[in-house]
């Protein structure tokens, strides 16, 4: 089974070819972040535009590289929420025109199952598994139960994880994005800075780092530039890792899992693995490589494997873009 898939929810316009779970043929991944760095942050209407440059030479690439024709595609798989409206509709009526010309069968996929999926790409998930999407947008721990069932049990009140480390990389006049900046220049930084640890015992699992970027926002201000922007970047990341992982602990107090899944943008970070690894023992962890962490179009086809994909002859290649899309209950079905 082959399937192209399609990937443009936000910056980063991807179109990978998977065969079967896990074997990939092929992963194009355009990134606009050299073009945003000097905003400071996307810019949708400037995302979509070069969302169109890119498509189609990257679908025709990917078929290249796996050495293959569009009859030889099994099924398409497309993005359709959450994320940037605009974009996600560049996706969209590229992939249903791909599928549509070429009769292929094409399921819409949710961006969050595709991120929770990019772990399938190193190890089959092993039910029932715990997962902490933890992007820019989202800071979400979800039971999986099976195979795209999923249970959301916290997820941000506020400001996600990846949006907090772009708003003090902004703070500290850094370049964007935040996240890899303040984690390569923590390295160098020491601990010394007690900024607050936003637990919220008595909001279970959910997560808020509002607070934790005004502490650094309010704390720069005092200091009038005082201060080494290593231990900063070293003090707001422990604070938030700190949170991840009481978070993480609390869940799997709480439910037996066989496998807790980090996966999302910031599951790159280079503490955040190794702390952890180092901290949470007697469960089996799967952290993907930072390419699948990253938008990409191999997760949205992970995904897509396990979606119900039974050909009708009512198959539709119209969609409706989700912005807010959320993870249900039972994503298993045709979109």
């Amino acid at each position: 089974m082959y399937i192209l898939s399609v990937e443009t929810s936000c910056d980063e316009t991807s179109v990978a070819i998977l065969k079967n779970q896990r074997e990939l043929k092929s992963l194009k991944v355009y990134s606009q972040i050299e073009i945003f760095k000097n905003y400071g942050g996307v810019i949708p209407e400037v995302a979509s535009r070069n969302h169109v440059k890119k498509i189609t030479k990257l679908i025709e690439d990917s078929l290249i590289e796996a050495n293959l024709k569009p009859k030889d595609i099994s099924l398409v798989a497309v993005t359709i929420g959450p994320g940037l409206i605009g974009s996600l509709l560049i996706g969209i009526n590229a992939a249903s025109a791909f599928a549509y010309i070429n009769d292929i069968s094409i399921v819409g996929v949710n961006h969050l199952a595709g991120h929770i999926y990019s772990a399938n790409l190193v190890k089959e998930i092993n039910f029932p598994a715990l997962a902490l999407i933890i992007s820019g947008g989202h800071t979400d721990l979800v039971l999986i139960n099976r195979h795209m069932n999923f249970s959301l049990l916290g997820k941000t009140l506020d400001d996600a994880a990846g949006e907090a480390y772009d708003k003090v990389a902004k703070i500290l006049d850094l370049s964007y994005p935040g996240g890899p900046v303040i984690d390569e220049l923590a390295k160098k930084g020491s601990d010394i800075y007690d900024f607050s640890r936003p637990f919220l015992k008595d909001h279970g699992f959910n997560f808020s780092f509002s607070g934790l970027k005004s502490s650094v926002y309010n704390l720069c201000n005092k200091l009038k530039g005082n201060y080494k922007k290593e231990d900063i970047a070293c003090s707001f990341q422990n604070a938030v890792i700190d949170v991840i992982i009481y978070k993480i602990k609390m869940a799997l107090k709480k439910y037996n899992v066989n496998q807790l899944l980090i996966v999302g943008g910031v599951a790159s970070n280079s503490e955040l693995r190794k702390r952890v690894t180092n901290e949470i023992n007697n469960i089996e962890i799967v952290i993907p490589p930072k390419k699948f962490c990253t938008d990409n179009a191999a997760m949205i086809a992970a995904a897509a494997y396990f979606m119900e994909t039974s050909p009708s002859n009512e198959q539709s290649y119209i969609f409706n873009t989700n912005p807010k899309l959320e993870l249900s209950k039972n994503e298993s079905k045709d979109y």
